[in-house]
This record gives C-alpha cells, sequence and structure tokens, in this order.
C-alpha cells in the first residue's frame, strides 16, 4: 500500500506552496484517479511520487516503510504526458534497453506482448509508431523495470477516440498485476476504472472517495 501522509511542496522561488498537506492511499493492484485543472500540482505531485523531486515536508511510505526519493525511483515507474518527446533510443529494443543492457530478448518479447506490441520489429524507430503504440511502448519502458507502481500523467492526451480506447483497454489489464496512479483534467475517459477518485485544485486535496467508484 501507498500511503502519503501530509505531503507538501513549496519551492524557494514560489510564493505559495504548489501541494499542501497532501494524504492519501492506494491499495496493490487499484488504481486512483487524481483530476484537476492545469496547474493544480498534479504533475509535481507524480514527480515527487516517482523520487524526482523531494518533498519540503511529509512522508512517504510503502506499507510499512518510509521512502525516501531515491527508494521511490526504485518503485514507482512514471509515464510522462507526451512520452515520445522523451525517447532517445535509435529502435524500439534500444528504447527498451536503456539504462538496462542486459535485458535478454525474452524478457523483451514478453514485455512488448503486455502492451499489445508483441508484432512490432524491435528495429523499428520510437518515432515511426502511431500515437498510441507510442503511448504503449512507453508504458513497456517502465513495465520492464518491473516497478510495484505505475504512475502516467495524461495518458490519453491528444489520442484519437480509436487509440484511446485502445490504451484505456490496456490500463484495465495492467491493473490486475500493478497499481496504477493516474492524473488527468479530465475524468470521464477513465473514471469508470478507478478504485479511488481524488479532486486536486490549487495545490489541495479537496474531496476523496475511498470506496470504488460506481
Amino acid at each position: 500500500m501507498l500511503t502519503l501522509d501530509n505531503v507538501s511542496y513549496h519551492p524557494a522561488a514560489a510564493i505559495a506552496p504548489i501541494l499542501k498537506q497532501i494524504s492519501f492511499k492506494l491499495e496493490p493492484k487499484k488504481m486512483g484517479l487524481i483530476v484537476g485543472p492545469s496547474g493544480s500540482g498534479k504533475s509535481t505531485l507524480l514527480e515527487i511520487l516517482s523520487g524526482l523531486v523531494a518533498p519540503s515536508k511529509g512522508r512517504l511510505y510503502w506499507r510499512e516503510q518510509e521512502l525516501q526519493p531515491e527508494m521511490l525511483q526504485q518503485l514507482a515507474g512514471l509515464v510522462f504526458q507526451f512520452p515520445e518527446r522523451h525517447f532517445c533510443g535509435h529502435t524500439v529494443l534500444e528504447e527498451l534497453r536503456v539504462g538496462h543492457p542486459e535485458l535478454g530478448s525474452e524478457q523483451v518479447t514478453k514485455t512488448l506482448e503486455s502492451v499489445g506490441l508483441g508484432a512490432i520489429s524491435l528495429q523499428t524507430p520510437p518515432h515511426a509508431l502511431s500515437g498510441g503504440q507510442q503511448r504503449r511502448l512507453a508504458l513497456a519502458v517502465q513495465l520492464i523495470r518491473q516497478p510495484y507502481l505505475l504512475l502516467l500523467d495524461e495518458p490519453t492526451a491528444g489520442l484519437d477516440w480509436s487509440m484511446k480506447q485502445q490504451l484505456i483497454s490496456l490500463l484495465a489489464e495492467l491493473k490486475k498485476n500493478w497499481s496504477l496512479l493516474i492524473v488527468s483534467h479530465d475524468a470521464r475517459d477513465l473514471a469508470h476504472l478507478a478504485d479511488y477518485c481524488w479532486t486536486l485544485q490549487n495545490g489541495e486535496l479537496l474531496t476523496q472517495s475511498l470506496d470504488p467508484v460506481a
């Protein structure tokens, strides 16, 4: 279980805190959805949960263990809002092996199959893939690391209806094996998948439901 206990973030250059005393729990193999407008602090929260940014105050726990940023980097996998902008491999295989050159072909193939990309060539340039395939590859890049928690920033942004539905179906499958936390400005596409739903506005968690979303 992931637990946030009064987590705040107030960088020195900011007049007001970006996040204010955020507290919630996310159980294993559940999906949490955080909804809020642009500028509400959603992406900053994911950066804290992925260990890229240290909170100014508060504590984070996985099960009963308090987490430091370096531990979060091992625990969580973050998929950015437009992950294709962060690809650095010349081929799909290179992208999956960035930082993990020892990965064998069996593990690579298995991971690609888990995100519906089993039929593509490993020599395909990531930027030659469709938008939906690029989102799936970005998920595969994180899944191959075997994280406990998947963090997704606006995963359906910029996709057409068909690609969006395919990605939503994939997220439903991934939820069977991973804990997922998704942030979005629009809950309509993903609310039916969420076990927990929170609203974030101006850095504050205004409402939260700890019962499954109907």
